[in-house]
């Protein structure tokens, strides 16, 4: 409750519901947060997918963008007039969102980084809009365990500073998103770095006995936002390279479980189920982050691409290969204890990615000792994340007394 003894209105705010699991991961963190520790809150999302976010989570939400075709690209004239109108409208509508709410959630996502393919006017426009709708009515907008990273383009980069410096709090999940934020010009002295807030969600019980299976996780990789000129080359490799793994587990007799992050990812498990035509190579249909860590937990070890497959796999404790696509995934595996296990996604070897995994199996009970560490040094860390944003953004009646003020949260080193 806020002073005035009424329920204080947060809201929630990204690409949820929109068919990655990763990010509507990061929100139920966040919903678990909310409901253990201010259950008065009256929560609702504005959102890329909110039939999605209301069936799931039970909270009201409202799109994101006005206009619908936001994210597809406008070839006719009717669409580029949607497109543009939908920027005008989109203001008017996240003001009065943003308005309504004392404390507004962004829920981790890579929301400060490009390396994925990006456009200034999607995207990082909207997070502009809804941090400086923030500042503009008083209402404490919070980047909580975000990830950020180095832009090219000139537009998206000045419109994630600014996005940054005008938000009331920020966390990030690496060293590497707070330095990339630091190298914009944005002032980082007193934001904090924690594990990504998916190492919040609870892990399934470890199966006593794990099967001989090895997840792979894939993804419809092209590269990042300075790869478009060699996009379809870098997919190639990856695509080949990853379908060449598969096929050797298979003739050495391992069952492949093939995991996705997004809906995109389909077209890719397609071609390697295809290409590699084997009853050992059968295809998950997890819909949330519990059940691809209920697939990790039961697998011998995992291979993977996406982010959140990585987060999925080391929460679980399960010796896991990263098929790192970008900075952020190797700063994850360092941290958990296995930097020795990655492979670069835009040049994939399969033969030398084969020696990798045979390492990898070769010290997996060590491995998971580590992980089993490393874990609880991480949940830790998040429950001082949770309570330091208590004590940031939330009115003073839902503070909390817990000692905030350390140089490092426990997840940092010196």
């Amino acid at each position: 409750m806020t002073a005035a003894g009424t329920p204080v209105r947060v809201g929630v705010f990204g690409l949820l519901g929109s068919g990655n699991l990763g990010n509507d991961g990061s929100l139920e963190a966040v919903l678990g947060y909310l409901r253990a520790e201010h259950p008065d809150a009256v929560v609702d999302a504005l959102c890329g997918g909110p039939e999605v976010v209301t069936a799931r989570y039970r909270i009201p939400a409202t799109r994101l963008h006005w206009y619908r075709g936001e994210y597809r690209t406008a070839s006719r004239a009717g669409a580029v007039v949607g497109k543009g109108l939908g920027k005008l409208v989109d203001a008017v509508r996240t003001a009065a969102w943003v308005r309504r709410h004392q404390v507004v959630i962004v829920p981790g996502m890579g929301v400060l980084e490009a390396t994925l393919p990006l456009r200034p006017w999607g995207f990082p426009y909207a997070l502009f809009l809804l941090c400086a709708s923030g500042r503009l009515f008083g209402t404490k907008v919070a980047l909580v365990g975000v990830g950020a990273g180095p832009i090219g383009n000139p537009a998206t980069r000045a419109l994630v500073r600014w996005s940054a410096r005008l938000a009331a709090h920020r966390s990030y999940r690496d060293e590497l998103s707070r330095d990339a934020m630091r190298a914009m010009g944005v002032d980082t002295a007193r934001d904090e770095v924690h594990p990504d807030i998916a190492f919040a969600l609870p892990a399934p019980p470890a199966p006593d006995t794990p099967d001989r299976r090895v997840c792979v996780g894939v993804m419809d990789f092209h590269g990042g936002d300075d790869d478009r000129a060699r996009a379809e080359e870098i997919h190639r490799c990856y695509l080949d390279g990853t379908t060449r793994f598969v096929r050797a587990l298979v003739e050495d007799g391992r069952p492949v479980r093939l995991l996705t992050g997004d809906e995109v990812d389909a077209r890719v498990v397609t071609a390697i189920v295809e290409a590699v035509g084997s009853p050992l190579v059968t295809v998950s249909t997890a819909a949330s982050l519990a059940e691809l860590m209920a697939e990790t937990a039961a697998a011998d070890a995992v291979v993977a691409t996406r982010y959140h497959n990585l987060v999925c796999a080391l929460k679980t404790g399960t010796p896991t290969l990263a098929l790192s696509y970008a900075a952020k995934s190797d700063a994850l595996m360092a941290r958990m204890g296995l930097d020795a296990y990655c492979h670069p996604a835009r040049e994939v070897d399969a033969d030398r990615l084969i020696e990798q995994f045979r390492e990898l199996e070769k010290h997996a009970t060590e491995l998971r000792q580590t992980l089993a560490e490393r874990n609880l040094a991480a949940t830790r860390s998040l429950d001082h994340q949770f309570t330091a944003l208590t004590a940031a953004v939330f009115p003073t009646g839902h503070r909390v007394t817990a000692d905030v003020t350390a140089d490092h949260a426990p997840w940092e080193t010196s």
